[in-house]
C-alpha cells in the first residue's frame, strides 16, 4: 500500500489500541487514517475498526483500483479499491508523475478534466468534487489545467484533448452505472483512452506517489490559480461546428416535419443534444421533462441504462405518444451512448440493439461517402471498425462494398488508438461501434458519442421519412443486401470471482487438461479463440496475435479479463467474457447468413437453441448461483 506516513497522527494512538492483529491490515488502516481528510469517509473506516469488522476492512484496503475496459470504475465509498477524494488524488499524483516524465512540455501543454453530475451523500462524493482534487494536484504542481466550468458529455473530453493539444486528459463519469458507482477514464494525447503499455505504467507511479502531497487537497485552487482556465465555449462551438462535417441533409432537416423525443437520463445530455439538433437544422427534440436535470439518484428509472431497453424507456415512449412523435433518442448519463426506438405502423414501439443500430449508421456512413466523395476518392482507403463481441454486419458491407473492416478488443479504447493509428496513415474511416449501443461517427471524436450519434440517427430517419421508409424498414432492407445478423446479447451477474474463474477454468480443460470443448449440445464447435491465454484453434500454431487481414484481424492477447470465443459449424459466432466495469458474465451470439438466405425465423430459431446449449452446458447458472439480468 506504500510507505507509512510520519507517524503521530492522532489517529495512530486509536489505532495501536484497536490493533487487527494484522501487520499489513494496521498499516492500511493507519495510512487511510492518517492520510484521509473527507471526514465521512475517514469515519466510514473509523467504524469499521471499531466494530471489529476487519474482513470488510481488509476488502476496502488492502487492494487496489486497476484500469479495466474504461478507466477506473467502482463504488464511490472509503477504503483504497473505492472512488474517493483520496484515490483520485493518488491516481492523479501517479498521472502526473508519469506524464513528467514523458511530456517535457507537459506543463505548458495542459491538462483537460471534465465531470458529469453523480454524488453520494453518505461519502461527500460528488464528480465535480473530483474533478475540482484532480486540478488541485496538477495545478499545485503549476501544470496547466482546463477545468470545464459545468458539466460536459464525456466526448468532451477526448475532443478538447485534440484540439488544445493538451498531453491528456481525465473525465470523472462512472457511464451508465449504478448511481453508487463512480470512474475515472483517462485519455491520452492522441484522444484516445489510455491502453497498455500507459495504463500499467500510471498504476506503477500511483503505487509510488500514495501519500498525498502538500496542495493535492486545495480544491479552492480551480477557482484560484491562473493556470486553471474554463475551455467550455471554446470546446462547445468547436465541437457543433465539427459536427455539421456529417450533417449531410441540412435542407431537408430544416423542413421536417418529423418530431423526436430525447431522454437524458438524469445526466449531462440535455443541453448537448439540443445543441446538436439545431446544428443540424433540425428544431430541439422534445425532452422528458422528469428526466431532462441532473439526479445523481436517477429517481425515474431502475437502472440509468438505456441500454436495458423498454423498461427503462417508459416515460419517454409515453410522451412520444403523446406529442405524435415516432422517434426516441435516449442518451445515457455521461451522453457517450445511444438507444433509440421506433414507433411501428401497429403503435408498437420497436427499440433496436446496438448492433441493429450499427447497421443503419454503417449503411448511412458509407452511402453518404460514396455519394460525397471525389471522383478520384478510393474505396479501398475507406476503413469502419467493431470490436470482436459485436455483430459481423460491417464486414458483410465491407466485403460487398470494398472497403476495410477491423475488429478489435471489447472497449473503445482499443477502437479509438486503432482509428488514430489508420488516420495518421492517411487511411478515412467513417463509423465504428461496440454493440453495447456506443457509437463513432467520423473522427472528431476517437471515443464513443452519444450526441452525435443521436442527430445523426434523426438525420436518417428524416431522409427515409422522405423515402417512404421508416429506420425498421431500412434495416430489413440492410440484411435483405448484405445477409441476415440475428443476434442476441445479455449477462448473468455472479459477484463472486472465484466463480467466475472456475467457469472459465472448466471451459479450458473441458474434455480434459487443456482441452476445449468440441460441441455445445447439438451444436459442433468449428474453432476455439481464448483470448486470455493466446489459444486460436485457427490459426497454424494455435496462437492468437494481430496480423494484417483486409477485412478481420487475429487479435492480440489480453489476460486482463476472461473471454472465449465460440464459432460452431452453423455460422453462429458466440462469446463468453467478463465485463470490464459490472461483476457480469456476457455472452454474445451471432447468426450470420448469406444474402439471400433470408428465412429470418429458421435462424432465429437455430440461434435460440444455441444460446440454451450455450447456457446450459457452459455457464450453468443454478450450479453456480448466477442471477439473470432480468431477474
Amino acid at each position: 500500500m506504500g510507505d507509512c506516513g510520519a507517524p503521530g497522527d492522532v489517529n495512530s494512538n486509536v489505532l495501536v489500541s484497536r490493533s487487527t492483529g494484522d501487520a499489513q491490515l494496521d498499516k492500511a488502516v493507519w495510512q487511510w487514517l492518517s492520510w484521509d481528510k473527507n471526514q465521512k469517509t475517514k469515519e466510514q473506516i473509523e467504524s469499521l475498526l471499531q466494530a471489529g469488522k476487519h474482513r470488510e476492512l481488509r476488502e476496502r484496503l488492502c487492494c487496489r483500483l486497476s484500469f479495466g475496459t474504461a478507466g477506473l470504475r467502482s463504488a464511490m465509498g472509503a477504503g483504497f479499491c473505492y472512488i474517493n477524494d483520496l484515490t483520485v488524488i493518488q491516481s492523479t499524483q501517479g498521472i502526473y508523475k508519469y506524464l513528467e516524465r514523458n511530456f517535457s512540455d507537459f506543463k505548458q501543454r495542459g491538462f483537460v478534466v471534465g465531470y458529469d453530475t453523480r454524488g453520494q451523500v453518505t461519502s461527500n462524493c460528488s464528480s465535480k468534487k473530483l474533478a475540482k482534487l484532480t486540478a488541485a494536484v496538477l495545478l499545485a504542481k503549476d501544470v496547466l489545467v482546463y477545468f470545464f466550468s459545468t458539466y460536459v458529455p464525456t466526448p468532451f473530453v477526448p475532443y478538447a484533448v485534440q484540439q488544445l493539444g493538451a498531453v491528456a486528459g481525465v473525465m470523472i463519469t462512472a457511464s451508465h452505472n449504478r448511481k453508487e458507482d463512480n470512474g475515472y477514464k483517462v485519455y491520452w494525447e492522441n484522444g484516445a483512452q489510455i491502453t497498455s503499455p500507459h495504463d500499467k505504467e500510471i498504476i506503477k507511479c500511483i503505487e509510488e506517489c500514495v501519500e498525498p502531497w502538500s496542495g493535492s487537497w486545495n480544491e479552492n485552487l480551480v477557482d484560484t490559480s491562473p493556470l486553471r482556465q474554463d475551455p467550455l465555449q471554446k470546446i462547445c462551438d468547436s465541437y457543433m461546428e465539427d459536427l455539421t462535417k456529417i450533417c449531410y441533409h441540412r435542407e431537408l432537416n430544416v423542413q421536417s416535419s418529423l418530431k423526436f423525443v430525447h431522454t437524458s437520463f438524469h445526466g449531462v445530455g440535455h443541453d448537448y443534444v439540443q445543441l446538436a439538433f439545431r446544428a443540424f437544422g433540425f428544431q430541439p427534440p422534445i425532452p422528458v421533462p422528469e428526466q431532462k436535470d441532473p439526479d445523481p439518484d436517477f429517481s425515474t428509472v431502475k437502472c440509468p441504462n438505456p441500454e436495458e431497453g423498454e423498461s427503462v424507456l417508459e416515460l419517454s415512449l409515453r410522451l412520444a405518444e403523446k406529442e405524435g412523435a415516432r422517434v426516441v433518442v435516449a442518451t445515457d448519463p455521461d451522453a457517450d451512448r445511444l438507444a433509440v426506438a421506433e414507433q411501428q405502423e401497429n403503435g408498437c414501439w420497436k427499440v433496436f440493439t446496438g448492433n441493429e443500430l450499427a447497421a443503419l449508421f454503417g449503411w448511412w456512413m458509407f452511402s453518404c461517402w460514396k455519394e460525397n466523395c471525389s471522383q478520384d476518392a478510393d474505396v479501398g482507403n475507406v476503413y469502419m471498425l467493431a470490436t470482436t463481441v459485436s455483430s459481423k454486419i460491417l464486414r458483410a458491407i465491407a466485403l460487398k462494398e470494398g472497403f476495410h473492416f477491423e475488429e478489435t478488443l471489447p472497449g473503445f479504447k482499443w477502437i479509438g488508438s486503432r482509428v488514430k493509428n489508420l488516420l495518421d496513415k492517411g487511411k478515412e474511416v467513417l463509423f465504428a461501434f461496440e454493440e453495447s449501443i456506443g457509437f463513432m461517427c467520423g473522427t472528431s471524436v476517437l471515443d464513443k458519442d452519444g450526441v452525435s450519434a443521436a442527430v445523426v440517427i434523426a438525420e436518417m430517419a428524416t431522409y427515409l421519412q422522405g423515402q417512404g421508409l421508416t429506420l425498421a424498414q431500412k434495416l430489413v432492407d440492410i440484411y435483405e443486401i448484405y445477409g441476415y445478423h440475428i443476434s442476441k446479447t445479455s449477462y448473468f451477474l455472479c459477484h463472486e470471482p472465484a466463480t467466475i474463474k472456475r467457469i472459465f477454468e472448466r471451459l479450458r480443460n473441458f474434455e480434459g487438461p487443456e482441452s476445449y470443448p468440441r460441441c455445445c449440445g447439438a451444436f459442433s464447435i468449428l474453432h476455439v479463440r481464448d483470448v486470455t491465454t493466446g489459444y486460436d484453434s485457427s490459426q497454424l500454431n494455435h496462437k492468437a496475435g494481430r496480423a494484417a487481414a483486409a477485412v478481420l484481424q487475429v487479435l492480440p492477447v489480453s489476460k486482463s479479463s476472461q473471454m472465449i470465443t465460440f464459432t460452431f459449424q452453423n455460422g453462429c459466432v458466440a462469446t463468453l467474457r467478463t465485463s470490464g466495469t459490472e461483476p457480469k458474465i456476457k455472452y454474445y451470439a451471432e447468426m450470420c447468413a448469406l444474402p439471400g438466405h433470408s428465412d429470418r425465423s429458421v435462424l432465429e430459431e437455430e440461434l435460440q437453441k444455441l444460446i440454451e446449449a450455450l447456457i446450459g452446458d457452459f455457464l450453468e447458472p443454478a450450479k453456480n448461483g448466477l442471477t439473470w439480468r432480468s431477474a
